[in-house]
């Protein structure tokens, strides 16, 4: 598949790609949808919901394990599912399936007890990350070289307005009635990934192969052998392995960032709704710099490049750990949750504006689904990590050293800096120049 949206692929075979402004709206438009399940569900109402029923003591160790065995089950999949879709006539239906399960599961959450509500919100999030990663195999479907940074970071701020509407809803309705709120955001999922489902129109697989046992067992072979094979694919293993490294400590951040919130609330003084609603306020001033991030780091990756682009981001990420470090440690005051929120969404929509362009420069056009899939399992693997390191090092300072709960978090995110820093530098030696794949592949 020719990442660019031009007419020089393989004109026997497939028609002249145009690509449309419907298209790229639709596109976005799914940015938003998901964003609106995470936020809704992953950062605000299950994280509180296990908070109602285990206390602030051991939220953070439930909560996280839930969402380890989620991204451990999807990290294994990963691979195969981008193998998959690269072999199948189109990777729409996928999509559709993976967020129409989503949906479903979504509905169920907070009905039948802690145990079901639990596996349910485990299937429902590996849906979820599935669904991500087919709609990030369609950015070559809407975008070119030139401009895949600018509409990668509008699809990245525009997805942000999602974060909105779940804090919104949360904030007008209440926390109170969970059940509400899971199946209220079930169905806003659905109404805002339709453009998408609708509107994008791929060119199809010119060379559609059979989706079997076999293929599987070959996929796996070709992928271990992808990640050996550094002439072939330059910089794409230290790529995946700095990624581990810089994606754990922020997959840990939006998972606990409401936990946190809270915490520091309460130590201002403030009650547990307060505390809440208060956490939802930072989180939606968060959501304001992530969205403004979206578009300027988008911007900024079609001028300069994406590995500049994500080394500054992560150098933000660095600073804002060492000042969540001392939030919860120094006990700081809830304004400077409101920093550490910006920065936060700031640098985070910059993370995703960057490195899915870095991504698609070391990826051959006609692997764009598996190496997807590689991308994703190294997200995966660290959202398995992260979370694991998370509620391993919060129970030994809560539980066993009986310390402050806030204390305990903050000293915990010196391990999220760690990680940072690792990944940082080994990011140094991976460079973004475009790859000539057809030289590459006669080597």
């Amino acid at each position: 598949m020719n990442p660019a949206s031009g007419d020089n692929a393989s004109p026997a075979k497939t028609p002249a790609h145009v690509v449309t402004k419907r298209a790229v709206t639709g596109w976005v438009m799914y940015d938003l949808a998901n964003t609106i399940f995470a936020m809704g569900v992953t950062s605000l109402f299950f994280p509180f919901y296990v908070r109602d029923l285990y206390g602030a003591e051991r939220a953070d160790t439930v909560f996280t394990v839930i969402t380890a065995i989620s991204m451990g089950l999807i990290f294994i999949a990963s691979p195969i599912l981008g193998a998959m879709t690269d072999r199948a006539p189109k990777r729409m239906p996928f999509l559709v399936a993976s967020t129409l399960i989503c949906i479903l599961l979504t509905t169920t959450l907070g009905r039948f007890g802690f145990l079901l509500s639990a596996i349910c919100y485990i299937l429902a999030n590996i849906a979820y990350q599935a669904g991500t990663q087919f709609y990030d195999a369609l950015l070559p479907e809407v975008s070119n070289e030139s401009n895949r940074g600018r509409i990668g970071g509008i699809g990245v701020g525009i997805g942000y307005l999602g974060s909105y509407i779940a804090v919104g809803a949360s904030l007008y309705f209440g926390t109170g009635d969970k059940p509400f709120l899971f199946v209220l955001t079930a169905l806003l999922f659905l109404l805002f990934s339709l453009p998408c489902i609708l509107f994008v129109k791929e060119r199809g697989n010119p060379n559609p192969r059979p989706i079997d046992f076999e293929m599987m067992r070959k996929s796996t072979r070709e992928t271990i052998n992808a990640l050996k094979d550094s002439s072939r694919f330059p910089g794409l293993g230290r790529f995946l392995i700095g990624r581990v490294f810089y994606t754990d400590p922020i997959n840990t951040v939006l998972t606990v960032m409401s936990l946190f919130t809270v915490n520091v609330a309460i130590s201002s003084g403030l009650d547990k709704e307060a505390g809440e609603k208060k956490a939802q306020l930072i989180l939606m001033f968060a959501i304001t710099l992530a969205i403004m991030g979206g578009f300027f780091w988008g911007w900024l990756t079609d001028k300069i490049g994406p590995k500049k682009t994500l080394n500054m981001v992560l150098c933000l990420w660095i600073g804002n750990f060492i000042l969540g470090f001392s939030i919860g440690v120094f006990k700081l005051p809830i304004m400077a949750m409101y920093v550490l929120a910006g920065v936060a969404g700031f640098a985070l929509g910059g993370v995703w504006s960057a490195d899915r362009p870095y991504m698609l420069r070391l990826t051959p056009p006609d692997r764009i689904g598996e190496f997807y899939g590689l991308y994703g399992m190294v997200g995966r693997f660290s959202a398995i990590t992260g979370p694991g390191i998370w509620a391993a090092s919060t129970w030994f300072f809560i539980r066993q050293m009986k310390m402050d709960p806030l204390v305990g978090q903050g000293i915990s995110m010196l391990f999220l800096l760690a990680m940072m820093i690792v990944g940082f530098v080994i990011l140094q030696k991976v460079d973004d120049k475009p790859r000539d794949w057809e030289s590459l592949g006669r080597a």
